[in-house]
């Protein structure tokens, strides 16, 4: 990893508990490396130095801090991404004892460790596996009842309840591509082209710039695609508001978004970012309790339904570039001027 030495030295200003586990850095004054968050007094930038990782502080020569404990960071990593390898490969639910114990933690510090990085409970991201399986095989028409048992829930009523949180429809629905659902769509105009907004009755569900009502019948060809009523009406003219002044509008708004628990979880990193900054992909990934995923949280910014409300606009490349944005990189660099501007 490249380390921006600006950037971090911000961070360890700043005490960023973020940035745990993403570097750590040095005084030669002392001879100590500490982790970003250590809350011991700040050196001067002329006396850090920067590293990518314990390992590689030791090898120069500097021993851990022992008041912020770096090396714990390290473990505790390792421990949480060993956790997520096991529960993605289980097709059952693993018990939380059983899931601490496998990588050598006492039950309730793990609960805390896994919560504290993945942004959610051993518990919660499991169920978000469960439910994306589940979704996967209603789309390919399997039957109901192999899928609660095929995608590991234990019952069929926890699997309706959390088909209806999280599908925002029924399972039944879903499986027959949104029949007997209503979903209201309509394609409003903005000062940046034309805009898809659609909803369930749970909420907003599609936002979509250069894109029509054909693209919602592809993905649910037997739903009611209803025109907008005063409901959907004025969740339409605040993300108009977003498109047009970013800056001076909090969307409170209804949201019916699906995706696994990395997913969810990046989503929320997205909208926690404030309108006029930005973050990189890897802070992204940080935030969502998946450092090294840098990658997948590209990819999930690209798979983010919900255009301007979940601003996957404000995600910049490590150097300072644009990067992607689905609806192309003018729109990109509007929005994000227009936040800056303020408005």
């Amino acid at each position: 990893m490249m380390i921006n030495e600006e950037h971090a030295y911000s961070a360890v200003t700043a005490r960023d508990k973020a940035h745990d586990g993403r570097f750590v850095f040095a005084v030669r004054s002392t001879g100590i490396y500490c982790k970003p968050s250590c809350p011991a007094r700040r050196p001067r930038r002329d006396n850090v130095a920067f590293f990518d990782n314990a390992e590689a502080a030791r090898a120069a020569g500097f021993r851990a801090c022992m008041r912020c404990r770096p090396d714990d960071v390290a473990r505790e990593a390792v421990a949480v991404e060993k956790a997520l390898k096991m529960l993605d490969a289980m097709e059952q639910h693993l018990p939380l004892e059983q899931l601490a114990a496998a990588v050598g933690y006492a039950p309730h510090h793990f609960q805390r460790l896994f919560t504290q990085a993945v942004g959610i409970s051993p518990a919660a991201y499991g169920r978000g596996l469960r439910a994306a399986r589940a979704q996967a095989a209603l789309q390919q028409g399997d039957r109901i009842t192999d899928v609660v048992y095929d995608s590991g829930y234990g019952a069929p009523s926890r699997f309706y309840e959390d088909a209806r949180s999280r599908m925002g429809m029924t399972p039944g629905a879903a499986r027959r591509g949104g029949a007997g659902e209503r979903i209201r769509a309509a394609v409003v105009t903005t000062s940046l082209g034309p805009l898809l907004i659609a909803a369930t009755d749970k909420g907003l569900c599609r936002i979509a710039f250069d894109e029509d009502e054909g693209h919602l019948r592809s993905r649910f060809p037997h739903a009611e695609i209803a025109p907008a009523d005063a409901a959907f009406g004025a969740w339409a003219r605040q993300v108009v508001e977003l498109v047009d002044n970013p800056a001076r509008i909090s969307a409170d708004l209804p949201l019916d978004v699906r995706g696994t628990a990395f997913q969810q979880a990046v989503w929320r990193a997205l909208r926690a970012i404030p309108a006029g900054e930005t973050r990189t992909y890897a802070q992204i990934a940080s935030a969502a309790g998946r450092p090294q995923a840098v990658r997948a949280a590209g990819t999930a910014c690209g798979d983010n339904a919900l255009a301007v409300v979940i601003p996957c606009h404000r995600v910049l490349r490590s150097d300072g570039g644009l990067g992607g944005y689905a609806y192309g990189l003018e729109r990109k660099r509007v929005l994000l001027d227009r936040e800056r501007d303020g408005g």
